[in-house]
């Protein structure tokens, strides 16, 4: 009697287990994105800010939407704009997550991508740096290593990355002194990584020089 209880559960078990395996074995199917029911893709986007670029995006990739979108592997919806930058045109690819903008792909038109301004909390440094990042984890002072932000990030500060020449990140944070000084050391520990910029050109780097 007691072999009978523990056998029937699993001989009613055992058709459903060969439908749920006959109804996998069908899902080849065009629209199936099997990369996307990889576990490791569950938690999140797996692009890296490092010392090439941001994850497929180099500098040898063009200007273009197709290619910039296959280098994001087609996670971001795209919008195209134009700007002035130093008395140069650049053209520009936005990458939105809905209505927020995640990411700015820039660089002269018909030319290849020479700056990449990531705001994508999912995105990090691959040397762990991510939005939210305190200052105080990475810097004890600023002294030679951040300058004052311009433009956008004028009101926060931007450092070199002490592994690479090509990766900065701009902290902002509470500063109650005047604008056009650097804040104090004390008052940046508390300041949280906001953006991570990449440049294709070392001597662009701001916080270098």
């Amino acid at each position: 009697m007691t072999v009978r209880l523990r056998v029937r559960p699993m001989l009613l078990a055992l058709p459903l287990i060969l439908t749920g395996c006959s109804s996998i074995s069908n899902m080849s199917m065009p629209g199936i994105s099997w990369s996307s029911m990889n576990p490791l893709n569950w938690f999140g986007s797996s692009l890296t800010v490092s010392e090439k670029g941001v994850g497929d995006i180099t500098a040898s990739t063009p200007l273009t939407e197709d290619a910039i979108k296959e280098a994001l592997d087609g996670d971001y919806t795209l919008r195209s704009g134009m700007s002035m930058s130093n008395g140069k045109m650049l053209s520009f690819f936005q990458a939105m997550d809905g209505k927020d903008v995640k990411m700015s792909i820039s660089g002269e038109p018909k030319g290849t991508v020479r700056r990449v301004d990531v705001t994508d909390a999912k995105v990090e440094s691959e040397w762990g740096v991510k939005i939210g990042t305190s200052f105080s984890d990475l810097y004890t002072k600023a002294f030679d290593v951040c300058v004052k932000g311009e433009g956008d990030d004028a009101q926060s500060i931007e450092c070199k990355a002490p592994q690479s020449a090509h990766v900065t990140y701009v902290f902002s944070g509470i500063w109650h002194g005047p604008d056009s000084l650097m804040p104090s050391d004390d008052s940046l520990k508390d300041w949280k990584v906001s953006k991570i910029i990449w440049r294709a050109d070392p001597a662009q780097e701001t916080a270098a020089q």
